[in-house]
Parts: structure tokens; sequence; C-alpha cells
């Protein structure tokens, strides 16, 4: 009787002690990270789209701005070629190597949004402008999504570093911490538009 006594003391504190191990929150945590990176993709995936169409609309007035076309083309394809999903967000070279295939879609698509200075014709057709102002919006929530990924990736990382959650995170999870995106490289360097050149 006495030893159902001390299990019945025992089991709450042994409960309660795995609950301040991160048994729930390490989870918790991690699909945060998970939803912010799926809203990540799905802005990637909306500007991967916009782009054919905006291609299409500018070939019809810049013909022999064909490089720039083909440039944001293949920097598209190269884009959606390098794939990331939830379970390489421990990895940082696969990071880098998504993240950099982004930075070149994005240092590409600038060249694109600059031709309606070249073409007037351009700029007033309602086409090209609402593409554009779709392909900026874009920008916008990918730029927002990546603050949101790297929110919750710190607080991950935080999480599964602290006590007492690091027990829980490393003993029934081995939890690896995630890796927030970083500016690319290229990003550092202003993009040089010259639609003299010939």
């Amino acid at each position: 009787m006495n030893w159902f006594r001390r299990f019945g003391l025992l089991a709450p504190l042994a409960a309660l002690s795995l609950a301040g191990c991160g048994l729930n929150s390490v989870p918790t945590a991690e699909e945060q990270v998970n939803a912010a990176w799926g809203n990540l993709q799905a802005d990637y995936q909306r500007r991967a789209d916009l782009i054919p169409n905006l291609v299409a609309t500018v070939k019809g007035y810049a013909q022999q701005e064909k490089t720039v076309l083909t440039e944001v083309t293949n920097a598209r394809a190269n884009a959606t070629r390098v794939q990331l999903n939830a379970s390489d967000l421990s990895d940082p070279a696969k990071v880098q190597a998504f993240n950099e295939a982004q930075g070149r879609l994005t240092q590409a698509i600038i060249p694109l949004q600059r031709l309606q200075e070249a073409y007037p014709d351009l700029k007033s057709n309602q086409n090209f402008l609402a593409l554009q102002d779709q392909l900026e919006g874009t920008e916008n929530r990918i730029n927002a999504s990546r603050r949101d990924y790297n929110t919750a990736v710190q607080a991950y990382n935080t999480r599964i570093r602290t006590f007492p959650d690091a027990i829980g995170a490393k003993i029934f999870y081995g939890a690896k911490p995630k890796v927030p995106f970083e500016a690319a490289a290229a990003a550092q360097t202003t993009p040089t538009v010259n639609f003299n050149a010939s």
C-alpha cells in the first residue's frame, strides 16, 4: 500500500518534469518552422508562376532584349530545379544552394522590371503593369515570409539549445538546429542595367 502511495506522488512529478523537457514544445516549434517554410515556398512558387506571363508580355514589345528575357527564363528554370523540403532545413549546404538559386532569379528579374523605362509603350500596357504589380507584391511577400521563417527558426533553435527543453530535444527527438535564410552574396552587389549597350 505504501508503494502505491509513493508511486501516486511520483507519477505527477515525473509527468511535470517530462513536460518541462520539451516533449511538447520542441515538436510545436518545429511545426512552426515547417509552416513558415511552407509559406515561403508558396511565395516562391507564385513568383515562378508569374514570370512566364511577364516574359511573354515583354516579348511583344522588346524583341531586341532577348538576352534579358533568356536570362530571366533560365534563372527561373534553375531556381525551380533546386528543391528543398522541411527535412533539409538543418543542412546548411542545401539551404545555401536553394537561397543562391532564388537570389540569382531575383537579380535576373531586376532588368526585366526596368524594361518599361526603355519602352514607353510597354509602360502603358495594362497586362505588363498588372503583372509587374503582382510580381512586386510577390517579392514583398517573399521578404515577409523570409522574416517569418527566420523568426520561427530562431525560436526553434533557442528552444532546442536552452534548458530544460534541450534535454527532451536531444533525447527524444535528436533535434538539430534549422538553418535561417541569409542574403545571397549576389544581393550585396547592385545590378547594372544598361539598355543602350549593343
